[in-house]
């Protein structure tokens, strides 16, 4: 069966770091797009950051400078590094799994795989 799984939520203070993790099995994990998206409450969800199969990177201007993502195609492991973390980070984070090219832009609902979330709060 195919199954992402997030991992490294929590609560975390203001300007502190946190690291999310997202498990990817029974799929060609390193030939995938792979993105993390997050949705406050009240708001809609939006890309935060992608990682292509070439590991090119894209992030939001919100999160630019602050967090970093990167993949272990051997773990099959996604992560997000977020330092600095703000208040208005706090979401439900989620990874997806695209087999063709992704971006921020890409729609969540059309991500060939998806994960079940991991809340970050930050006060």
């Amino acid at each position: 069966d195919v199954q992402l799984v997030e991992s490294g939520g929590g609560s975390v203070q203001e300007g502190g770091s946190s690291t999310l993790s997202c498990s990817g099995s029974g799929f060609p994990f390193s030939t995938f797009c792979m993105g993390w998206f997050r949705q406050a409450p009240g708001k809609e969800r939006e890309g935060v950051a992608t990682i292509g199969s070439d590991r090119s990177t894209m992030y939001a201007d919100s999160v630019k400078g602050r967090f970093t993502t990167s993949r272990d195609n051997a773990k099959k492991t996604l992560y997000l590094q977020m330092n600095t973390l703000e208040p208005e980070d706090t979401a439900m984070y989620y990874c997806a799994a695209y087999v063709a090219k992704c971006g921020l832009t890409s729609p969540y609902g059309a991500a060939n795989y998806r994960g079940q979330g991991t809340q970050v709060t930050v006060s």
